[in-house]
């Protein structure tokens, strides 16, 4: 055991007042890095926490190095970093110089002489168990004793091993919270499985916690209100109200009034005081539709309220402050339209904050299925109507158009088909016109060819994820991110032998 001099003694015990303190986890660490720079010379301070699952080491706290923005990894057994996480055993290297295993992978020493620094590198233990990894550079001539130097490393290890296991604990809470909104929809209104919409998802449970202002981009009836909706329920203003407010079904005229409101006599018909819509969303959010239609004077009027969140209503010097979230949405490209001078490029900043990318209803592959579904089961029960199922013909047609009008054409279209049918399945009889056309086209020379490449990748998919699942389609479903009925749909559609698929019993 080394015996540590009445110095290093007094650094350690003002570690020990740092992680007592109470403050945040990851500055308590911060502050023991900054504390170790000053004291003992050892400069560029990491520590690394460990996933549970996987075994890598994730670069959590950084001292002397800028880390903003990366995400720097070390699976086990690779570099230095992940030998000490795997091993659970401190290493020295003397000579960094000299080091091929030496990664580097922060960019920190790529100006240094790395000849002259040393590099000291221990396990963090917990519960007999290695949490995490702390690593710093020294320079070599001060580097006197290397079993002196990396008991004190291990030392100060003891000292941070609880704090850096909470932090481990907190890393993978956040990865499950990410990975849960990914895979879960934060709204029954919305539906969907397809690669696009779990990213969806996946934003609207990052962002619904916060305050920050969302800009939701996408075709007309694409569900952009839907996600506004879901992103307000879901966050701690649920309680608040939700005020929806149309820019573009609005005169220019009388657009200030109906979001900032007015006073009596503010102006001819004004025959009393009313809140404007920001008023009304005071303690919730205000999603303001259509936001790209808006005025260069109602713009302007708009960046004011969102720089101070105050405002005058018409016909008074009143000042009224108010506490709302704003979401807004756009079907058009307003980069373009700042580009040409049609929107204001300080107002687009201000609404740009988290920007959210509806897809189109085309790029959603089997989620037409899944939408069709929904749809006729919600008219089905409304006008009483006794539809089970709708057919595979159908099924084709929807598949094969276009979708213009997005989500809500689609909605109207089933709305209609299941007024129309008069037993219990939507057949392609009961589509409108302009689905059945397609099919009556005749075919081009070349026609086709597109959708048979993506009909043999679509049949390749489903056979992989069919040997993975041995023939199990509920287990296949679920792999793809699909359902059931649509992994059924596909197999018969594609002629596919699942039976083939099973392993037979020993």
């Amino acid at each position: 055991m080394v015996a540590f001099s009445y110095d290093d003694l007094e650094i350690l015990h003002e570690l020990a007042r740092i992680m007592a303190a109470p403050m945040d986890l990851r500055e308590q660490l911060v502050q023991v890095l900054k504390k170790m720079s000053e004291q003992t010379g050892m400069d560029r301070g990491m520590i690394s926490i460990l996933d549970r699952d996987t075994g890598e080491a994730l670069l959590d706290v950084a001292q002397g190095v800028d880390i903003e923005g990366l995400d720097i990894t070390y699976k086990p057994g690779e570099g230095i970093t992940g030998q000490v996480a795997q091993t659970g055993k401190p290493m020295v290297i003397a000579n960094l110089g000299k080091e091929e295993h030496f990664l580097d992978r922060t960019g920190a020493r790529r100006f240094l002489d790395r000849s002259e620094l040393s590099f000291l590198c221990v396990p963090i233990i917990y519960d007999g168990r290695v949490v995490g990894v702390l690593s710093a550079d020294k320079v070599a001539l001060q580097v006197d004793n290397q079993d002196y130097e990396i008991q004190l490393l291990s030392e100060v290890a003891v000292l941070i091993s609880k704090a850096v296991h909470m932090r481990a604990i907190e890393e993978e809470n956040r990865r499950l919270k990410n990975l849960l909104g990914r895979t879960q929809r934060p709204s029954s209104d919305i539906i969907g499985n397809s690669k696009g919409m779990k990213e969806i998802f996946g934003l609207i449970s990052q962002v619904s916690d916060s305050n920050t202002t969302v800009l939701i981009h996408g075709e007309t009836g694409t569900g952009k209100e839907l996600v506004a909706r879901s992103l307000h329920r879901n966050s701690p203003r649920s309680g608040g109200p939700f005020i929806e407010f149309n820019c573009a079904a609005m005169p220019d005229t009388l657009i200030e009034s109906e979001l900032f409101g007015h006073e009596k006599g503010a102006f001819t018909g004004a025959s009393q005081r009313r809140r404007g819509r920001f008023e009304e969303a005071h303690g919730g959010t205000i999603f303001l539709d259509e936001v790209g239609e808006l005025s260069p004077l109602a713009q302007a009027k708009l960046l004011r309220v969102i720089q101070e969140r105050q405002f005058q209503p018409l016909g008074t010097t009143r000042i009224v402050k108010v506490n709302v979230r704003i979401i807004a949405a756009t079907n058009r490209d307003l980069e373009q339209d700042v580009a040409a001078g049609r929107f204001r490029s300080d107002l687009y900043y201000r609404l740009n904050v988290f920007p959210i990318y509806m897809p189109s209803l085309r790029e959603r592959g089997s989620d037409i299925i899944m939408l069709a579904d929904y749809f006729a089961e919600k008219y089905a029960k409304q006008f009483k109507k006794a539809i089970k199922r709708i057919s595979t013909p159908a099924i084709d047609l929807l598949l094969a158009y276009h979708w213009p009008g997005n989500v809500r054409e689609l909605e109207n279209c089933i709305e209609r088909s299941v007024l129309l049918a008069n037993g219990d399945t939507i057949d392609s009889i009961h589509l409108p016109p302009s689905l059945q056309m397609k099919a009556s086209v005749p075919e081009k020379k070349h026609q086709g060819q597109l959708s048979s490449l993506i009909n043999t990748y679509e049949r390749s998919l489903i056979v992989d994820a069919l040997k993975d699942a041995r023939g199990n389609q509920s287990q296949a479903a679920r792999v793809l991110g699909t359902t059931k009925r649509i992994i059924q749909y596909k197999v018969d559609k594609y002629g596919i032998d699942t039976k083939r698929f099973r392993t037979k019993k020993d």
